[in-house]
């Protein structure tokens, strides 16, 4: 459990993170991206980082 618990949560973070810098037009990757220079990513990227963090945190404790 506690595997899984740090795939997902090093999966949400990393793509949360892609999403922030999508958004905030620091990673301008793919080009053709509609979530380039769009600031709601920004929110929804940190949200999803959030969770991330949240998961890997969880599943320290569970250790």
């Amino acid at each position: 459990m506690t595997l899984i618990l740090r795939v997902l949560g090093i999966a949400a973070l990393a793509m949360g993170l892609l999403w922030m810098g999508q958004g905030a037009g620091l990673i301008m990757w793919p080009a053709s991206s509609f979530m380039l220079e769009q600031r709601v990513w920004i929110l929804w990227g940190g949200v999803l980082a959030s969770a991330g963090a949240g998961l890997l945190v969880l599943a320290q404790r569970r250790r």
